[in-house]
């Protein structure tokens, strides 16, 4: 495929709210390659071997358990798979670098955060921002897990407002380097770490700035006691405290006031690969909890022949398979987006940044949705292993503790949802995609005679991309008429943010799952993928009710009158089946997989 036409056929990030995508046109799961399903495998060997047999020890701080599977992790070429052969990694596109995370971050939290810390905030701020003898100097250290890294972002006054810390990094008088002083928190990998990447203010600039320093107690730098946390119990976390710590001014990190843009481009891609850490523990704890299920006998059944347990595991296997058919999608569209630009000359760094950069609302998207389907799904795991889930025993209690963390990392929930709708209204502002044609065109059709004509929906999938399809004219009409009437206020009014993102969300991750199913469909015949039709039904029809009380919110905190009554039919309309499908037979269909299968097996 030349350059042009990829370009002509590749969505920008945000316009698959106005722009239909084809199932022949997204990537899935199945579609890994020879390549990819050998890096899968050999992954989840080691997983087996190295980390799922210590799980206890994981539960007890061991620190040094960490740090020396991290080690192993290492030699095996696990913590370079993203970084360039030049610089002695594996140089693998975007799709193996998310699926690395996936399966390596299932078995524990621990890992899952050490490895994402190293591999994503503490390697990638140099790889794409470092200069040429900073690369060299580093990467490879680091991409071999000679060395480790750590980001030093967060402080006591400077959470979610990353950008209002009080670091400070002050010149010395003969220009050679610089000295930083102040406090940073949570963070991760600092018990084992070599080097970080520490952010901190040049006297009153507006930004803050990226500095590499190397740990060296003689230098300045401290710590305090290993956190005591919910959960990740042997992730190292630790506040780090840097008293005149001298910084030669060549490892400042890109140019000064650089440091915020570093930062939040260093988040976009930690929050895919965060959605991507939280499937493999979706697949597992669904897993044990068929085995349990199937396992344990209470009135001289088996309980996954019940009713009630049946209904858990289906909506577990559901959110693991349409999350993963999400994560997927947009990694590729990212991948696909670098290529462009190598091809167009743009350097490693450069394409990589503007490929994430560009699916920067997906990245928000997958983040939230992911992290809660796996909190959600931990806590159905305990609920389906009852007494003993509640036992740190069994593995569910500590895989409910590990999940709470991700609705906090690389910005909380709350912040990405509010960014993904806010992200998209910008680039409306900018003409990169095109939200007021369609919410005209929504506005005209309220007002307008609905059809009479009987739908034709003997087509797989027929009625359910025309839900998605109405969905999304949903969000148009709460999102065009909020639009309309704050303006540039809209940012103010959180709550109505909230309720957007939730629409947007749901309209993402259903239309993914209905893709991937349909693209396999297609490829293997409808009848050997009733399961995976099912799951894809069963997510769309959990998030037209979503959608319908989140636009009933908004619309209700912005309309009145006429306008309101008229809003509120548009709703009934666009979230109204013509055939309500058996939510029942699905689940069932769903669980009797899973139960005669034995396992997740999707």
């Amino acid at each position: 495929m030349s350059t042009d036409t990829a370009k002509k056929d590749l969505l920008r990030g945000g316009q698959f709210l106005v722009k239909e995508t084809k199932s022949e046109d997204v990537f899935t799961p199945e579609d890994f390659n020879e390549e990819q399903k050998m890096m899968r495998d050999s992954v989840k060997e080691f997983v087996e071997r190295e980390i799922w047999p210590n799980k206890e020890e994981f539960e007890k701080k061991n620190y040094a358990l960490t740090e020396e599977i991290m080690r192993k992790a290492g030699e095996l070429g696990f913590l370079g798979v993203a970084v360039p052969e030049e610089y002695d990694g594996l140089g693998m596109g975007f799709v193996s670098t998310m699926l690395v995370c996936d399966y390596i971050s299932g078995a524990t939290g621990s890992i899952a955060t050490a490895f994402g810390a190293h591999t994503g905030i503490g390697t990638m701020p140099i790889t794409l921002y470092g200069t040429e003898e900073q690369k060299k100097k580093y990467v490879p250290k680091l991409a071999t897990g000679e060395w480790f890294g750590a980001y030093c972002l967060t402080e006591p006054g400077a959470g979610s407002d990353a950008n209002s810390g009080k670091t400070k990094a002050v010149l010395s008088d003969d220009g050679k380097h610089y000295s930083i002083s102040g406090q940073k928190m949570w963070i991760s990998n600092a018990g084992f770490a070599d080097v970080f990447i520490v952010f901190a203010r040049i006297e009153d600039d507006k930004n803050i700035t990226g500095f590499i320093v190397e740990n060296d107690k003689e230098n300045g730098i401290s710590f305090g006691e290993e956190e005591k946390k919910l959960g990740i119990h042997s992730s190292s976390t630790r506040q780090v405290f840097f008293n005149e710590t001298k910084v030669p001014v060549e490892n400042m990190l890109s140019e000064r006031g650089n440091g915020f843009k570093i930062a939040m481009n260093a988040l976009n891609v930690g929050r895919i690969k965060l959605a991507a850490a939280s499937l493999d523990a979706q697949r597992r704890v669904t897993d044990l909890s068929v085995k349990y299920a199937n396992d344990r006998v209470q009135f001289d059944t088996p309980i996954a022949k019940f009713g009630a347990i049946k209904s858990k595991l289906a909506e577990m296997a559901t959110s693991a398979y349409v999350g993963e058919a999400a994560s997927y999608r947009a990694a590729k569209n990212i991948e696909d987006r670098i290529n462009i630009r190598l091809e167009e000359g743009a350097s490693h760094s450069e394409a990589e940044l503007k490929g994430v950069e560009e699916y920067a609302i997906e990245c928000s998207i997958l983040k939230v949705a992911c992290s809660e389907d796996v909190q959600n799904c931990a806590d159905e795991g305990i609920q389906v292993y009852g007494g003993m889930g509640f036992s740190a025993d069994t593995p569910m209690e500590s895989a409910w503790r590990d999940a709470r963390i991700a609705r906090i990392y690389e910005g909380t929930n709350e912040i990405n949802r509010m960014l993904s709708v806010g992200m998209l209204v910008k680039k409306a502002m900018k003409g990169h995609v095109d939200l007021l044609g369609p919410a005209t065109k929504v506005a005209d059709e309220l007002t307008g005679i609905p059809s009479m004509d009987k739908p034709d929906y003997s087509e797989l999938f027929a009625e359910e991309k025309e839900m998605v399809a109405k969905l999304k004219k949903v969000f148009l009409m709460v999102a065009g008429s909020a639009v309309q009437k704050f303006g540039p206020q809209l940012e103010e009014h959180q709550q109505l943010l909230l309720a957007a993102s939730d629409i947007l969300i749901e309209i993402y991750m259903a239309e993914s799952g209905i893709l991937r199913a349909e693209k396999i469909a297609k490829r293997n015949g409808a009848d050997s993928q009733k399961e995976q039709i099912a799951m894809a039904k069963l997510y769309l029809y959990h998030a037209v009710e979503t959608v319908n009380t989140k636009a009933k919110e908004g619309i209700g905190s912005f309309a009145e009158g006429d306008e309101q009554r008229m809003m509120l039919m548009g709703l009934k309309r666009f979230t109204k089946y013509t055939n309500m499908p058996n939510v029942v037979a699905l689940r069932n269909t769903i669980a009797e997989k899973l139960t005669s299968e034995n396992k997740y097996c999707f």
